[in-house]
């Protein structure tokens, strides 16, 4: 068992490296805290029932951001009115607010690493949900772009921090499947939000959208301050030092695994760091790439929806928010059926190679989306370009659905594995590009679909997915060699 273990860490070791862990080396005479056997404190030991609430309020936090990005655009037309302007500026609300998702995480992965989860949860969504009130009385659209941009980044704290909290409490045979369910929300939100928003728009107005999400963010926020514990294995251990400490008046006899005793600007200069320094890993950043042209893909589409559908099709704003039901079936139907089989196949190829994981065996099922994400697009790009019935282009976006899931689970649980300690900040550096690119791209897609026409419009997405395809199949066979020889000090 013991050489088990010391295999794993050299595994690791080419992903994973931290200069200035303090250990029990050297004639270290002292006492080293650890996580015992049925420990309580350790939240890997939690009942499930308890780790799952937590899951089921960072995940609604994950998804109360995405779909405050999004739930305003049947609303597009409607605001461009009220403040005098065009539809593009309104977009550029859009653009502030996910870019901000994917800047946010840079800066609030790694302070969970250092302040830990909870604290970082409970204010950052405090302050989303409060910002909620003053953008629904905005005056104008330069403080609507200024208030929305704010938002983002506060709201990206689920986002941020979700997969580091996962990968807290869960052992890596059991994660996918619980992963899959909190990835819904980056997800769905952005699907949801348009159904939601268009019904709000067309009965009560643009503005009552924020002030739904001041509701229902301010009664998320309340469940958090109640339910969510500290989940960061360093954050607790580090209180149990102190508690010990004070205990027995002897400051210094303990020390725990992963403890930094740098100065704390060092320290915060590090840790701000640290998702920059993963993101060049050649892996993280093709994968990265790959999670970007999907964001970029998906926004641009979401962005247009009401233009296609309302215009060629004669829908109505409230039923052009039912369409994104395509998508949205899709997510369900991919973390229903085919996300557990990522810890499946998993733990198969783990037994299959002397008990040893490896990170990429996360990989193979994300084939399933690099297949059908081109094909989807395809189908739906000259579906509406020849104004095929409108079922037969939402089908496809089902497609898409599914094979979003797939890539992006796939992905996120790889990055998890290859960075367990930093899996917040992996995560992060990971969603910074894709959003973005999902927050630019649409501004400049209603341009492009003018210029091609929707079928080659939505074509140069589907090019550029086939193009990018292969990256899964490559990791796979050939990833374990690159971290081996790009390594990274975190």
């Amino acid at each position: 068992m013991a050489n088990d273990d010391q295999d794993e860490q050299d595994e690791r070791r080419p992903l994973l490296q931290n200069g200035h862990v303090d250990g029990g080396e050297g004639g270290d005479s002292r006492s080293l805290l650890q996580f015992e056997e049925k420990d309580g404190g350790n939240p890997r030991q939690w009942k499930r029932s308890k780790k799952l609430l937590m899951v089921g309020i960072i995940a609604m936090m994950s998804i109360l951001s995405p779909l405050a990005s999004s739930m305003f655009t049947p609303g597009i037309q409607q605001i461009a009115d009220d403040f005098e302007t065009t539809k593009e500026t309104v977009i550029g609300t859009t653009t502030g607010f996910v870019v901000m998702l994917g800047l946010g995480p840079l800066v609030l992965a790694p302070l969970s690493e250092t302040f830990g989860r909870r604290k970082l949860y409970l204010i950052c969504f405090t302050i989303f949900a409060l910002l909620q009130v003053p953008t629904a009385l905005s005056p104008n659209i330069a403080t609507l772009i200024a208030l929305r941009t704010l938002s983002g980044f506060f709201g990206s704290v689920g986002i941020a921090n979700g997969g580091g909290t996962i990968s807290d409490m869960f052992e890596p045979s059991e994660r996918a499947s619980v992963f899959g369910w909190y990835l819904l929300g980056p997800l769905l939100g952005p699907t949801l939000g348009p159904l939601f928003g268009g019904i709000i728009v067309q009965r009560l107005g643009w503005r009552w959208i924020f002030w739904v999400l001041t509701i229902v963010c301010g009664v998320n926020t309340l469940a958090g301050f109640f339910y969510l514990k500290e989940t960061y294995a360093p954050v607790i251990l580090s209180w149990r030092k102190l508690k010990l400490e004070k205990e027995h008046d002897m400051v210094g006899k303990y020390h725990f695994e992963g403890e930094d005793n740098r100065p704390f600007g060092r320290k915060m200069a590090t840790a701000i760091m640290r998702p920059l320094r993963i993101f060049i890993q050649p892996i993280v950043l093709t994968m990265s790439v790959y999670q970007a042209l999907l964001f970029g893909t998906t926004y641009s589409l979401y962005t247009n929806f009401q233009e296609i559908y309302s215009g060629d099709y004669g829908f109505s704003t409230e039923q052009v928010g039912l369409l994104y039901l395509g998508p949205g079936s899709g997510f369900l139907l991919a973390v229903w059926f085919l996300v557990p089989k990522i810890d499946v196949v998993y733990n198969r190829l783990t037994a299959s190679n002397d008990g040893k994981a490896n990170p990429e065996f996360r990989l193979p099922l994300a084939n399933i989306g690099a297949v059908l994400i081109p094909i989807s697009l395809f189908v739906f790009a000259w579906t509406i370009e020849f104004h095929v019935y409108w079922l037969v282009s939402i089908a496809a976006t089902v497609f898409y659905g599914v094979g979003q899931v797939m890539i992006m689970n796939t992905v996120q649980n790889y990055y998890i594995d290859s960075f367990e300690k930093y899996a917040a900040s992996a995560i992060a550096a990971g969603a910074v590009f894709r959003s973005l690119v999902g927050g630019v791209v649409p501004l400049f897609a209603p341009v492009l679909f003018e210029k091609l026409g929707y079928g080659w419009g939505i074509s140069v997405f589907a090019f550029m997915s086939v193009a990018i395809a292969p990256a899964p199949v490559i990791f796979y066979y050939y990833g374990k060699r690159i971290r081996e020889a790009v390594t990274i000090e975190l």
